[in-house]
């Protein structure tokens, strides 16, 4: 017995796709029933079907059935050199936020550019001093201010990413994490500058909490258990980040706790305005999940985290 993904039935009898490898009721086994990652590549852009004969009849001296467009269009099919990256961006970005975060304290330091320092701030930090430092607007979402802000960011978006990913598609759920993180990360320098604070700030939380937006919008109910053993559905989840990131503001500012209150907000803003986008398409998601984590890690000082 196997549970359905996309509805959480159990199936005495599952389908597994072949196209993207999960396990399906009766009522959701076809591409189209389950939205497959698939289904994109029904055109059949390796052009296994084309012989490319009717194409050289009309065009004489053309020697395949591909147009220029089409060989110079990436091939992220199944078999092409970036069809890994098709339904598994997650795991690109954790990827990216542990590989940023071994330059951020081992690699620099070691070349003598410790955190806090210019170059390091520089490299690594959204700062409103230096707002078009281009890199900066990508790298500050990878980049993290401490092993407990890493690791409190990757549990939720292992748990959380993957499905979203499903139901959005791997463009738009790329999109959403590094607009929304780019989005959060401006927001937050923003607004910091205009009620007198210039702390740079980094890390996912904004697009992390996206996410979690869409999710919430999807399907509020949803159980999760916070640190691994308390269950609450995730509406409350999120209206707890949302209410203790008001509360920070409340208390301290922009950046109260050494945190990105407004970043995370930003975030939340854009991942329910999105999530509701994709309510409205027919999209779902699982009846269950199970989760652990917290809010973001501490911040350094003169660092905003999100």
């Amino acid at each position: 017995m196997a549970r359905c993904a996309l509805c959480g039935k159990d199936e005495n009898m599952p389908y597994t796709c072949r196209r993207c490898g999960d396990t399906y009721c009766a009522e959701h086994r076809l591409p189209e029933s389950h939205d497959c990652i698939g289904l994109d590549d029904w055109d059949d852009p390796d052009g296994v079907f084309d012989s490319g004969f009717d194409d050289s009849v009309d065009n004489p001296g053309h020697t395949g059935g591909e147009s220029t467009f089409t060989r110079l269009k990436p091939d992220t099919g199944t078999g092409g050199p970036l069809g890994y990256f098709r339904g598994n961006m997650t795991y690109v970005f954790l990827g990216l936020m542990f590989i940023t975060f071994g330059l951020q304290y081992i690699l620099f330091p070691v070349l003598g550019f410790v955190p806090g320092t210019g170059v390091w701030n520089g490299l690594f930090t959204l700062s409103p001093a230096n707002p078009l430092y281009v890199w900066t607007w990508f790298v500050a979402i990878f980049a993290h201010s401490g092993l407990f802000h890493i690791f409190a960011n990757a549990i939720v978006l292992y748990f959380f990413g993957p499905l979203v990913e499903r139901r959005a598609g791997t463009g738009a759920f790329t999109a959403l994490f590094v607009l929304s993180g780019i989005a959060a990360g401006f927001a937050q320098i923003g607004i910091g500058a205009l009620l007198g604070s210039a702390a740079p700030v980094l890390g996912a939380s904004g697009a992390i909490l996206a996410i979690m937006g869409v999710l919430t919008v999807l399907n509020p109910g949803l159980r999760v258990y916070l640190y691994f053993l308390i269950p609450v559905p995730l509406w409350l989840l999120t209206l707890g980040f949302a209410g203790f990131s008001v509360f920070m503001i409340g208390v301290g500012g922009a950046g109260g706790g050494g945190i990105a209150n407004f970043a995370h907000l930003a975030g939340l803003v854009i991942g329910l305005a999105y999530g509701e986008r994709l309510r409205r398409s027919g999209a779902n998601a699982p009846e269950q999940l199970q989760f652990g984590g917290g809010r973001g890690g501490m911040g350094g000082p003169g660092r905003g985290r999100f």
